[in-house]
């Protein structure tokens, strides 16, 4: 190795560097590492987990409305609507919290799956990590969520009845 390349530490193979490029490369890291190693905030777990759950709350929805309006039940009609009330609820629900990660520049994305978890990838603000959700949260979560959509639903329709009166 040359003279003029010794005792340079990290630029020895680098003979093209020019000093700008050089200061500058160090620089970034350390700006970046201080933001990457803040973990998500609670409300930003929140937020991922929504994206997870609220898709996967519209198709249960959707699915029963169509089991409903193929049924000989005799409020089909009634149930089918409300389910078609819900499902709308929980699309903008759906919208808003993709809107939201793209606005806190957050990806996710499925890993993998298996009989009892699903496995995620994020990155969020520049710290990548991942995190596990069992199929049993996920059903008791959904389950809760769809149950606060229909007490919503109820809360209106018997608000919408008293104003009438």
């Amino acid at each position: 190795m040359s003279k003029k390349l010794e005792g340079n530490g990290l630029w020895e193979s680098s003979r093209m560097m020019l000093p700008q490029h050089k200061e500058q490369s160090m620089s970034v890291p350390n700006e970046t590492s201080s933001s990457a190693a803040e973990p998500p905030t609670r409300k930003e777990l929140e937020l991922m987990r929504e994206y997870i759950l609220l898709p996967v709350a519209l198709q249960i929805v959707e699915k029963r409305s169509i089991e409903v309006e193929m049924s000989s039940m005799t409020l089909k009609l009634l149930y089918s609507a409300a389910a078609k009330i819900l499902a709308r609820k929980i699309r903008e629900d759906v919208q808003k919290s993709r809107a939201a990660l793209l606005e806190k520049n957050i990806r996710l994305f499925e890993e993998s799956k298996d009989d009892t978890a699903l496995y995620y990838r994020y990155v969020c603000r520049g710290r990548e990590d991942r995190f596990t959700m069992t199929k049993d949260f996920m059903r008791a979560e959904i389950s809760a969520r769809i149950g606060r959509y229909a007490k919503s639903l109820v809360a209106t329709l018997q608000e919408a009845v008293r104003n009438k009166k």
